[in-house]
């Protein structure tokens, strides 16, 4: 293996492997009393879970990259920076709006300072775009820059983008699915898990959709994140819906945050409107919905709007799809979920215009966007349901300039704690949203 491949990386190699010169050792597992902790993962497993004969153990908990075990060890290389950068380093042509750029100017101060920053911007605020000045200057700086996020279809989203916006920079893909081999690069972009992989590798990391699954609340992926980033490098953190870790890190002053709480258009997110549907699941089980819900579909549809229906499980999809048969005749119509072979197929047909509405579970909660559409919850105080989930769920709906007020409308059973912290959430951006409408200014 090339030189190159260990920078800030962690190699897993045969213990017995004989080092090559102007590599480093790193041990794999630290050995307790009663339990083994993996320097991988951190995780700390009993001894009894993680035996091998001939008194080995092994890390159960990040095998799926690979067994880590004290039959190996760690090869590792301090990141040396050694890229070439090649002018223009920003080939994106786009323009940003007065609000995104103010937000992109204070992410770059940030990144040349290497500060722990969050920006909470609004879904459809475009984030994306607000982070190129930053990674721009970044390559010019020769540092190394990481984007990741929780989710396999985002980096693949991503990626053809930073291409684009950043042609003359190598960029390396890396995620769980991936079957070309890792190369050294200065741009990469790679799924939160691949992060276990580094070592004090990144000058500046971008971790998108913090608030996802699982991300979220995950220690061994929030100690991956701290492992692959310098000692003295930054962390920016990108979420339309912070959670409670990262409300408390707000709250007690240890991050720079950046808010934009308006759209890119420039209109407030549109207002969720909670409504009661006591007993649907009894109804669905006859194979009918509530009369409210159908008229509100219906009403939907007489207007030339298209929408999206979120259910909670599963299970519920093709019982709702058959209530729907009876009363939506003429209308074109599918289900959707994350394990549907006709996934890709089905969204795409939404996106040309060939569905009036779809179907789904929280699988479309984020990553999609349909234009001009209505966005409905039937259940939205199912357990399965986050705040936060809720929160992007809403933000499918007034997406489009030529719409940007789309309807959003949760049917609930009663009263629960994750709708309340929804609305809330939407009301609470709203306000700094309108106050920068009126041209007051907040406090950040």
């Amino acid at each position: 293996m090339d030189l190159d491949n260990y920078y800030g990386r962690r190699v897993l190699v045969s213990r017995h492997e004989v080092i090559q010169a102007g590599i480093q050792e790193l041990p794999t597992i630290r050995i307790d009393a009663a339990s083994i902790r993996c320097y991988r993962c951190n995780h700390v497993t009993e001894k009894s879970l993680g035996a091998l004969p001939r008194g080995e153990f092994y890390c159960p908990h990040c095998i799926n990259l690979g067994r880590v075990s004290t039959l190996n060890k760690f090869y590792h290389v301090p990141e040396p920076n050694q890229f070439t950068v090649i002018e223009p380093v920003l080939t994106w042509k786009g323009k940003l709006s007065p609000l995104q750029q103010q937000a992109s100017e204070k992410i770059s101060r940030g990144m040349a300072d290497h500060v722990q920053q969050l920006l909470w911007a609004v879904t459809g605020a475009g984030k994306t775009e607000m982070m190129f000045a930053g990674i721009a200057a970044a390559i010019e700086r020769g540092e190394r820059i990481g984007i990741a996020s929780p989710r396999v279809d985002v980096c693949l989203e991503l990626f053809p983008r930073l291409k684009a916006a950043f042609a003359n920079c190598d960029i390396a893909l890396l995620h769980g699915r991936q079957e070309l081999p890792y190369h050294y690069a200065q741009l990469t972009i790679c799924t939160t898990h691949q992060l276990l992989r580094f070592y004090h590798a990144f000058d500046n990391l971008i971790i998108d959709e913090v608030d996802a699954f699982p991300y979220a609340a995950n220690a061994s992926l929030l100690y991956a994140t701290k492992q692959a980033i310098k000692e003295n490098g930054g962390c920016l953190y990108l979420t339309a819906t912070p959670g409670d870790a990262l409300l408390r890190e707000i709250k007690g002053k240890r991050l720079v945050v950046n808010y934009l709480p308006l759209r890119y258009h420039g209109h407030l997110l549109p207002q969720i409107k909670v409504r009661l549907a006591f007993g649907w699941r009894r109804r669905l089980e006859r194979q009918q919905l509530p009369p409210q819900v159908i008229q509100q579909l219906q009403e939907t549809l007489r207007e030339g709007h298209r929408f999206l229906l979120f259910i909670p499980h599963i299970a519920d999809l093709a019982l709702v799809e058959a209530a729907l048969r009876h009363s939506f005749t003429t209308f074109r119509f599918a289900t959707v979920h994350a394990s549907d072979p006709e996934r890709l197929g089905k969204v795409q047909k939404m996106r040309d215009g060939d569905y009036d509405f779809l179907v789904t579970t929280s699988i479309l909660e984020r990553g999609v966007t349909f234009p001009e559409i209505d966005v409905y919850v039937l259940g939205a105080d199912d357990p399965v349901f986050s705040s936060s989930a809720l929160v992007q769920i809403a933000g499918r709906a007034g997406r489009a300039q030529s719409r940007p007020t789309g309807r959003v409308i949760f049917w609930i059973n009663c009263n629960c704690r994750q709708v309340n912290q929804a609305v809330s959430q939407v009301k609470y951006l709203n306000r700094k949203g309108q106050r920068l409408i009126d041209g007051v200014s907040f406090v950040q």
